[in-house]
């Protein structure tokens, strides 16, 4: 894996330094658009409103419409004027307790490799923020662009997940939310009956993308087919539950799900002889 940034993580007079490897990743699936009467790939020009003319890149600047139909034009040098200092390094602001930031706020994690000479520091503040139950609040240059982030400790390892500013953040305003919706006792104590019945051990690798497995298996049998339409079944959409039945519905979803946990430990004893 190839580190994507270098630099170093700073706390007060402490100056650890570290490389950033990319945390995650995306398996989607790529597609090209084509003609359909030969399948010849699709090209994009750059054309202009104006007269449809192709306008090559040497003649296309950037500019910014603060008004409708009327622009500025913003420079390289206009983009360096505004660029945050890059220091290399992740300054610490302050330490908060992990259990007062929205997850919300968190956004795309990082892993954090300690170069030369940093080991010591490093395991210093990744088993002091596991201890204390705290994340430090930085911020971070990448790439040109100033991200607010938070340093976390993860088993034997930092990481550094970057996090949208507050005014990123949308509030749900607008949206038919009900705030003092009355629920009767039986349906509370049910619903929290289910949810403990349902509740298991968090395991990451018992979920996998399902549609992206199932496309890619569409996609192999349709290459086999020689292109041909491959029969699937019709999608059934559910219906929303009923205010009148939710009791019904919330007892016969806890037998199902008994049922179910019966026929899992089943299996489990069976596979253990």
């Amino acid at each position: 894996m190839r580190a994507i940034w270098k630099g170093s993580i700073s706390f007060g007079l402490v100056n650890i330094p570290i490389a950033l490897y990319p945390a995650t990743r995306t398996d989607d699936v790529s597609f090209r658009q084509l003609r359909a009467d030969d399948l010849s790939p699709i090209r994009y020009k750059r054309v202009a409103e104006a007269d449809g003319e192709e306008v090559p890149w040497e003649k296309i600047v950037k500019g910014y419409e603060y008004e409708k139909g009327e622009f500025v034009i913003v420079t390289d040098k206009d983009f360096e004027k505004a660029m945050p200092e890059a220091t290399q390094s992740i300054d610490i602001a302050e330490f908060v307790d992990l259990k007062d930031v929205d997850p919300m706020f968190f956004d795309k994690p990082y892993y954090l490799e300690p170069q030369k000479g940093g080991k010591k520091a490093y395991a210093l503040l990744r088993d002091t923020l596991n201890e204390t139950g705290k994340v430090g609040i930085a911020r971070v240059v990448i790439k040109t662009r100033q991200h607010l982030a938070a340093v976390k400790p993860m088993a034997d390892a930092l990481v550094l997940e970057l996090m949208h500013f507050p005014d990123e953040v949308l509030e749900p305003a607008g949206l038919d939310i009900p705030h003092a919706e009355k629920v009767g006792k039986k349906e509370m104590e049910m619903a929290k009956s289910l949810v403990e019945t349902m509740s298991g051990k968090w395991n990451p690798s018992d979920f996998h993308d399902e549609y992206r497995d199932k496309l890619i298996e569409l996609i192999e049998e349709k290459v086999a087919r020689g292109g041909k339409e491959v029969p699937g079944p019709k999608a059934k959409a559910k219906k929303a539950t009923n205010v009148v039945d939710l009791v019904a519905v919330l007892q016969k979803s806890l037998a199902e799900t008994r049922k179910k946990s019966v026929r899992a430990g089943n299996k489990k004893i069976k596979r253990a002889a």
